[in-house]
C-alpha cells in the first residue's frame, strides 16, 4: 500500500543550485586529472614501473577511506555562523588548490625515486585537502532542503557542472601537456588545473551562503559508534557497494584513456576526442535521466543507466579491430550511461541521510557522506591501480620519453582494462542496486 505523496517544501533559489553546483568544479577537477594524467606521468615521464606507478596512485587515495568519515564527524560538529559545512568548503578547498598546483611540479630531484617521493608525499597532501572539502559538500543536500525531488534537481545542477568540468579539464590538460611537452608541459597543466579548484571552491562558498542550514543535533557518541549505526543501514550499504564498484569501473576507463588513444589507436589528440565522448553526453541528457527517475523512481532510473554504460564497455572491446568510430561511438554509449549513474546515487544518498534523521532526530549525515566519499575515493583510486596491475601483466614498457613500441601483449592489456574490466564490475554492481529499498513510497511514509 503505497502513502499519498507529501508535497515537496519550496523549491531552492536558482542561485543556490547554481552556486552548490558549482562546487563541482574543484571536485571533477581533482577528481579527473590525477585519474588522467597521474599514471602516465609516472610511467611515462618519470620511468616507473607500471607497478610501483599503481601502487603511488592508490596509497593516498586509501589513506582518505580512513580519513574521510573523521573529516565528516568533524564538520557534523563545528559551530559555525556559516553552517558547519560552509567554513570547511573554504579552508580545505584553499589547500586543495595550493597542493594540486605542487603535484606536477616537482623539480628535477636527480632520480625517479626521488621524483615519485615528491608525488607521493603531495598527493597524500592533496588527498587530505580533498576529504574536508569534498565531505561537507556532499553533505549539504540534506541540509538544504526536505524535498525528495528537490534533492534530484539539485544534483541535476551538480551533475550538469560535474560534466561540463570533465569535459574541460580531460579534454585540455592533455593539450596543455602535449604543447608544451614534457615536464614543463604537466607543471603548467597542473597550475591552470588548480586555478580551476579555486574557481569552484569560491563559487561553492560564496553561492550557497544563503542556502538554509539543517538543525538537526549530531547523534551521540564517539565515531566508532556512528559508523556501526551506519554500516546497519540496508539502504545504504546496498547504495554505497554498488557506487564503489562503479566508481572503481570509472577509475579504470580514466587510467586507460591517454594509453588506449596513443597505444592502440596511435592517433594524436585520440584522448581529447575520447574524453569529449565520454562526457559530452551528460551535458545533454542530464535533465533527460532526472525527468526519466521521476517517472520511473531513482532506483530504476538507476539501473538503465548502469545497463547503458556497461553495453557501451563492452562494445569498445573492439579497439583493436573495429574502426576508430565504433570506438568513439562505445565511449559516447558509456558517456551516455554515465551521466545517469552520476544523478540518480547522488540523489539517492540525501535520501538516506535524511530518512536517518528523520527516524532518530539525530544528525549523521557527515557521517554518512564521510563514508560514502571514503568509498567514492576508494573506488576511483583502486581504478587505476587496477588498470596499473593489468598493465603490468600485459609486460607495458615505461620509458622516461614515452614513445616505446609496446608488445601485443601490452596492447591487449590496455583495450581490456578499459573495456571488458569496467563491465564486469558495473554489471556487479547491479546485484546490489538491486536490494536497495528506500523507493519513493518508503520516503513519503517517513514524510508523513
Amino acid at each position: 500500500m503505497t502513502a499519498a505523496r507529501s508535497p515537496d517544501p519550496t523549491p531552492l533559489p536558482r542561485r543556490v543550485r547554481v552556486g552548490y553546483g558549482v562546487g563541482s568544479v574543484a571536485t571533477g577537477a581533482f577528481g579527473t586529472v590525477p585519474g588522467l594524467m597521474l599514471l602516465p606521468y609516472l610511467t611515462d615521464t618519470l620511468g616507473v614501473a607500471a607497478l610501483v606507478a599503481g601502487v603511488v596512485v592508490v596509497l593516498p587515495k586509501a589513506w582518505d577511506v580512513v580519513l574521510n568519515p573523521v573529516a565528516g564527524r568533524i564538520s557534523d560538529r563545528t559551530t559555525d555562523p556559516r553552517g558547519p559545512r560552509r567554513p570547511w568548503l573554504l579552508r580545505a578547498g584553499v589547500a586543495l588548490a595550493i597542493t594540486f598546483a605542487l603535484l606536477f611540479a616537482a623539480p628535477d630531484l636527480g632520480s625517479a625515486a626521488a621524483g615519485t617521493a615528491w608525488v607521493l608525499v603531495v598527493f597524500l597532501a592533496c588527498a587530505s585537502a580533498y576529504a574536508f572539502f569534498q565531505v561537507p559538500f556532499v553533505a549539504m543536500p540534506a541540509e538544504m532542503t526536505d524535498g525528495y525531488a528537490e534533492r534530484t534537481r539539485l544534483m541535476t545542477w551538480r551533475v550538469a557542472v560535474l560534466a561540463l568540468t570533465i569535459l574541460l579539464v580531460g579534454a585540455t590538460a592533455p593539450a596543455i601537456r602535449d604543447a608544451v611537452g614534457g615536464r614543463d608541459g604537466y607543471r603548467l597543466m597542473g597550475f591552470v588545473v588548480a586555478l580551476v579548484i579555486l574557481v569552484g571552491v569560491l563559487g561553492a562558498y560564496l553561492g550557497t551562503r544563503d542556502a538554509p542550514v539543517g538543525t538537526v543535533e549530531p547523534g551521540p557518541g564517539g565515531l566508532r559508534d556512528q559508523l556501526r549505526v551506519v554500516a546497519g543501514a540496508p539502504a545504504f550499504r546496498a547504495l554505497l557497494v554498488t557506487w564503489v564498484l562503479q566508481a572503481l569501473a570509472t577509475g579504470c576507463m580514466l587510467a586507460g584513456v591517454d594509453y588506449l588513444a596513443g597505444d592502440v589507436l596511435g592517433r594524436d589528440g585520440a584522448a581529447t576526442i575520447l574524453f569529449a565522448c565520454f562526457v559530452g553526453p551528460a551535458l545533454l541528457l542530464t535533465p533527460v535521466w532526472a525527468r526519466l527517475g521521476d517517472r520511473v523512481g531513482k532506483r530504476r532510473g538507476y539501473a538503465a543507466a548502469s545497463v547503458v554504460l556497461a553495453a557501451g564497455a563492452v562494445l569498445a572491446a573492439t579497439a583493436r579491430v573495429a574502426p576508430t568510430g565504433v570506438v568513439v561511438a562505445a565511449v559516447a554509449l558509456v558517456g551516455i550511461g554515465y551521466a545517469g549513474c552520476q544523478v540518480f546515487p547522488l540523489a539517492m544518498l540525501p535520501d538516506v541521510a535524511a530518512a536517518d534523521a528523520a527516524a532518530t532526530g539525530e544528525n549523521r549525515t557527515g557521517v554518512y557522506t564521510g563514508v560514502w566519499t571514503a568509498g567514492e575515493t576508494l573506488g576511483l583510486a583502486l581504478g587505476p591501480g587496477l588498470f596499473a596491475l593489468v598493465l603490468a601483466l600485459g609486460s607495458y614498457r615505461s620509458s622516461t620519453t614515452g614513445d616505446l613500441v609496446q608488445p601485443d601483449s601490452a596492447l591487449t592489456a590496455i583495450t581490456l582494462g578499459f573495456s571488458v574490466l569496467p563491465a564486469l564490475l558495473v554489471v556487479a554492481s547491479l546485484w546490489w542496486l538491486a536490494r536497495y529499498r528506500l523507493d519513493d513510497a518508503a520516503r513519503d511514509k517517513m514524510a508523513a
